[in-house]
């Protein structure tokens, strides 16, 4: 089969005159498919675009060469399919010859079609992704129906996909950039007259595709000594070039890897290392010139260009770390580096560097971590300024594991790393290296993403299990308004018909529902995982660029070996401790001092509830409460000392505040609001004593706009409860007559809230300003109707024996306490959502309470279809005014 592809090929050339290869030496598999782009000074100047498929390189010539600039389409004419052995050759096609003229080797490493290869092919429509050594991300090859020039010929256009590799208004920078061989480092003169070493074999990843390389020329020192060979009727011996100590480094080494397990080692012989947040990189510098490269080993140089720079100084070494942001209190974000590498402004960022491989000409891999750590901390101490920030030598501790996990748990860090002293540098996964996280996390495939009208609500997302990729569950927290706005245009790009999941528990279709292509990779936390399999409390940290979707598996904590728990006798490093701070616990990684304060004096069972009490309830009830609070601005009444003492109301940022939550911009007011997207806000709360959440109404991430509307059914002191009930089904029934589902829940005090989402079509998008008048129109007529029980006004003088309709809560900057959310009164009630079938004659608001609403509502199917019941406000009025 691949003779008969080559035959064109072959019949265009003369072997005994040429030196391109001719095919018929075998070329080994390679678990990836390569590609190569060859610069060709022919009648003019291309470049050869070659990708492998089916045991040969597809071919097109692209006249001005490829581009970074999506909106550049660059010609890119089809022609015959070569050996897979020519993407070595680098040299001098002689004149007369088919494409005689010179032939460099300026780009190589692997590809992966976006889809099957053959089926694109045929449609004309190849799309790929590129990693190479100076093209990556994704590009598409689009066949020319109405070819303009009238050619025989098949032409193409080659054109750079929007991601993170492009780069607008680039034209010919590249090229220009970029002017020499990435095999033999010569520029076109050279191979032109036969100078220079021989290019290296075909290598990616620090890996060579096979053994040895395809490489002449026809002019210069080789081509003498092949005519000479040729008459004494043998090869030449090439003579031995002496090589410089640097070219033994490796171009990149496969990282050693970390095992997770649910504690760490804590026997002698074992150092223990904050886990940062962040990408791993592994940097090499040789000859004063840096490159960073992920753990897959993309080149990632010019994203970090300050860390590149700081390195600079370095003698010739490969160096192990990971790349960080971190936050105002110093500690890693992994959130805040997302932000930094889509902004472009990776200035602050920061390379902890935590192993030496390579130094001086030295391979120091074999040597055991006790003296790689040795030499890295010389090695930094040695060559680098003691001012520059970005890079830092990691720290370790020798202090027993379980203290370590402990000590990192209570300052909001992600977990440890624990290292075997006596081991030598492995790449792979091991044993020599463990992790043990305070909050469980993971990677997982992003299968698909839901939204309620059209605004996005929550990723569905996946492992690979075998040949499936599994449905894990939803990622619905962690989104804030940027981040949303980064990942949109990602998942749309590759929306896809079908799902991608597979196996039983595979997630069905809704109407909301949109699959993409399993590309893209989310880093998540969670509070564990279910019985059936599913992430539990699940928040976004980010797309994680540096790891392929199919290598995203399942993992869990193995259960760690019998391990006596004492302090290592050995101590031959210097050991630092890490800061504790002695009363305090951690709740969804969140320290809580003080946890025993007591905040409220009981909870209907005469036991007082404590400050770890109430961030305890906020974990057990945050994932149901943060589709009701996410992107809302958030109020919050605290009470250091409990409802007993001082209480005061919050709306802004204040000295101190926790990085956990947002600070949401609203026009028309300088001062930012505090908002809360990420089920850990909830504890950072409850860590400043917040005791109830008082949300705006209005859509998420759109403070203009209502998103629901709020009636208060406030009684006056003397008004049974019963009565406040029938008023609640009264205003139920006049929404429904009017075309919008309402949802009711206690105040977690004498009244009933009733709750009505809002849709936001074209035609629903009203503002404030009518949204008030239309909850004050409804008010009015039931008031009217009975206006023994009811009443508008807000005068105590008139409200004995009647219930207040407060619809003052639908204004922009107005709040509502929300679903949940607990109270500052006796008892430690909370607003409780209900079904409408509860909402009946005895029922006592008191019995929901921050110890009893959590098994209740887990049991509940109160509110469960409230993001599906948004209706039309603006249906709702055109009604009201006919009535």
């Amino acid at each position: 089969m691949v003779t008969k592809k080559l035959s064109l090929y072959r019949k265009k050339r003369d072997f005994k005159k040429t030196a391109e290869p001719s095919g018929a030496k075998k070329v080994a598999k390679s678990k990836q498919l390569r590609f190569v782009i060859q610069k060709h000074d022919a009648t003019r100047l291309h470049y050869d675009f070659r990708l492998e498929l089916d045991g040969v390189f597809k071919s097109w010539a692209v006249t001005k060469g490829p581009s970074l600039d999506p909106a550049d389409k660059r010609l890119a004419v089809e022609v015959e399919d070569h050996p897979l052995d020519y993407g070595d050759f680098e040299g001098t096609i002689p004149k007369g010859q088919y494409g005689g003229g010179t032939v460099m080797l300026w780009d190589r490493g692997t590809w992966e079609p976006e889809g099957d290869a053959e089926t694109m092919l045929r449609k004309g429509d190849l799309k790929f992704t590129l990693d190479g050594e100076r093209l990556q991300g994704s590009w598409v090859l689009v066949r020319m129906r109405n070819d303009k020039f009238k050619s025989k010929r098949n032409n193409w256009l080659l054109i750079k996909h929007h991601d993170d590799y492009e780069k607008a208004d680039d034209a010919d920078k590249l090229l220009t950039k970029n002017a020499s061989s990435v095999a033999s480092g010569r520029k076109m003169e050279d191979i032109e007259a036969g100078r220079g070493k021989k290019p290296t074999a075909f290598m990616h990843k620090g890996k060579a595709f096979k053994k040895d390389a395809v490489w002449d020329s026809n002019k210069g020192d080789a081509a003498k000594a092949r005519k000479v060979a040729k008459l004494a009727g043998a090869e030449p011996k090439r003579k031995a070039t002496k090589t410089r100590h640097y070219e033994s480094m490796p171009r990149f080494i496969e990282p050693q890897l970390t095992k997770l397990y649910d504690r760490p080692p804590s026997s002698a012989g074992w150092v223990h290392e904050v886990k940062f947040d962040g990408y791993r990189a592994q940097m090499r510098v040789e000859d004063g010139e840096a490159t960073l490269r992920t753990r897959k080993g993309l080149d990632w140089t010019e994203k970090f260009g300050s860390i590149a720079k700081a390195a600079a100084k370095l003698p010739d070494c490969i160096l192990d770390g990971e790349i960080v942001a971190l936050d105002h209190n110093g500690a890693p974000d992994f959130a805040a580096l997302q932000a930094a590498l889509s902004d472009g402004r990776t200035d602050q960022l920061i390379y902890f560097v935590f192993d030496l491989l390579f130094a001086n000409g030295e391979d120091l891999r074999p040597l055991p971590l006790s003296k790689r750590k040795a030499r890295l901390e010389e090695f930094l101490k040695d060559n680098l300024a003691k001012n520059q920030p970005r890079i830092r030598y990691v720290e370790h501790f020798q202090s027993g594991g379980d203290a370590v996990l402990q000590s990192a748990c209570k300052m909001s860090l992600e977990g440890i790393v624990s290292k075997k002293l006596s081991a030598p540098y492995r790449s792979g996964r091991g044993d020599d290296w463990t992790k043990s996280k305070c909050r469980a996390g993971h990677e997982v495939v992003i299968g698909g993403w839901d939204e309620t009208d059209g605004r996005f609500r929550s990723l569905l997302v996946g492992v690979h299990r075998g040949k499936h990729l599994v449905y894990v569950g939803r990622v619905g927290t962690g989104y804030g308004r940027e981040t949303v706005a980064r990942i949109f245009p990602r998942l749309k790009k590759v929306e896809a018909k079908e799902s991608p999941f597979g196996g039983a528990n595979a997630p069905k279709r809704g109407r909301n529902v949109h699959w993409v292509k399993p590309a893209l990779v989310a880093e998540i936390e969670f509070a564990g995982w279910t019985g059936d399999g599913n992430v539990r409390q699940a928040a976004f940290k980010g797309l994680r660029e540096d790891k392929p979707a199919d290598e995203v598996e399942a993992e869990k904590p193995a259960a760690p070996g019998k391990t006596e728990l004492a302090e290592p006798k050995a101590k031959k490093m210097p050991a630092k401790k890490m800061p504790q701070k002695a009363g305090t616990s951690v709740v969804m990684g969140v320290p809580i001092s003080h946890p025993d304060k007591a905040l409220w004096p009981n909870a209907g069972d005469k036991k007082p509830v404590t400050k770890l009490e109430l961030a305890e309830y906020l974990e057990a009830v945050g994932e149901w409460m943060m589709a009701h609070l996410k992107g809302r601005p958030c109020s919050i009444v605290r009470a250091p000392d409990g409802i007993a003492g001082e209480r005061f109301f919050q709306r802004h940022a204040m000295k101190g505040t926790s990085n956990l939550l947002t600070l949401a911009k609203v026009s028309g007011d300088r001062q930012p609001y505090l908002q809360i997207d990420r089920i850990e806000g909830l504890a950072a709360i409850a860590q400043v004593a917040g005791l109830e959440l008082h949300p705006w109404n209005c859509a998420p991430f759109k403070p203009d706009l209502p998103g629901r509307l709020v009636f208060d059914l406030d009684p006056a002191p003397d008004v049974k409860f019963d009565k406040v009930i029938e008023g609640a089904l009264e205003v139920r029934d006049r929404l429904k007559d009017l075309g919008l589902i309402s949802f009711c829940k206690t105040t977690g005090g004498k009244g009933l809230h009733v709750v009505t989402p809002l849709s936001l079509t074209a035609k629903d998008r009203l503002g404030w300003k009518e949204a008030k008048a239309f909850a004050r129109g409804i008010c009015e007529q039931i008031a009217a109707d009975s206006p023994n029980a009811y009443l508008v006004s807000m005068a105590k003088k008139d409200r004995g024996g009647k219930i207040f309709l407060d619809y003052l809560r639908n204004d922009r900057m107005s709040t509502a306490v929300a679903p949940l959310s607990p109270r500052a009164r006796e008892g430690a009630t909370v607003s409780m959502p209900l079904t409408w079938a509860q909402v009946k004659k005895g029922l006592d608001p008191k019995k929901f309470t921050v110890r009893t609403a959590p098994a209740l509502i887990k049991k509940s199917a109160a509110w469960k279809d409230y993001c599906e019941s948004e209706k039309s406000l603006f249906q709702a009025i055109k009604k009201l005014t006919k009535s």
